[in-house]
């Protein structure tokens, strides 16, 4: 907190009313926090959070990522509360240790599994600890050239490794259809044109957020939170107040109870100034 307190003084910033109450702010990392068109953390985005910080609000992280990425993303030289990695399969507190975790089950990532080693679609398999990539196609390269994401080298996975947490898929519609029909314990969700993410039945963004409110002892009510994809909806429809991000998606926009301006027109900042978290 006293480093939060300095910066804030250091910015000439002063404490906010909050209004609202909001004890804890979840935030989106791709689209949100992190502009893929400035390669960057807009420094109001940065600002924000050190005012949110200062004034005692929570700042939690809630991604489809894996921590082996928040380690090296530009969010990494930020502090946060919390992580809801994996799109909530992973709650992992401030240091990146496991706190909790729902794995695939079983009889669906024996599929999975089988899927990854034929080869026909490119997938990245995601354990706690590790991430294992089969192949990567022509689409998926042109994605990788864009600096969209990034993934490991190929690899083979042995199941006895380590539990699945979530797959990634490099798909068009209709292999992200047949997927959907073979997957009863699954829910699929976009967060990319080719990019979708495999996650249990019943998780999501939200069930991770439950999970550390729970552990917090913060009420639903005090809660607010960001993001701009497929993936974000059901946690924008979660807390108390879901924020849309202006670059988001129409289906998230109509999800969200406030539509804030795009990230590269200083969205974050903007949202949490109507809202009177900062000044």
């Amino acid at each position: 907190m006293v480093f939060w307190l300095c910066r804030a003084i250091e910015h000439g910033v002063t404490m906010a009313a909050n209004p609202l109450g909001i004890e804890v702010v979840f935030f989106d990392i791709d689209g949100t926090l992190f502009s893929h068109t400035q390669c960057c953390i807009p420094e109001s985005a940065r600002d924000a959070l050190a005012q949110l910080r200062a004034g005692g609000v929570k700042t939690v992280i809630a991604t489809g990522r894996h921590k082996v990425d928040l380690k090296t993303l530009p969010t990494a030289d930020l502090n946060f509360d919390g992580y809801i990695a994996l799109n909530g399969q992973m709650i992992l507190d401030e240091s990146l240790r496991l706190i909790a975790g729902t794995p695939i089950n079983a009889a669906e990532a024996e599929i999975l599994t089988m899927a990854f080693k034929a080869k026909k679609i490119p997938f990245l398999i995601l354990t706690e600890n590790q991430r294992y990539m089969n192949f990567i196609d022509a689409l998926t390269q042109e994605a990788l050239d864009k600096g969209e994401f990034t993934l490991p080298e190929p690899s083979a996975y042995d199941a006895e490794d380590d539990a699945i947490f979530q797959l990634c898929a490099f798909v068009g519609d209709e292999d992200r259809e047949l997927l959907d029909s073979i997957l009863d314990e699954c829910n699929i969700t976009s967060w990319s044109p080719i990019g979708i993410d495999i996650v249990p039945k019943g998780g999501g963004k939200s069930v991770g957020i439950g999970k550390f409110l729970e552990a917090e002892g913060i009420d639903r009510s005090r809660t607010m939170a960001f993001g701009d994809g497929e993936n974000d909806l059901d946690m924008l429809e979660y807390v108390q107040v879901g924020v849309a991000m202006g670059n988001g998606g129409d289906q998230v926009k109509k999800a969200a109870d406030y539509v804030t301006t795009d990230i590269d027109d200083d969205g974050v900042a903007n949202a949490l100034r109507h809202f009177g978290l900062i000044d």
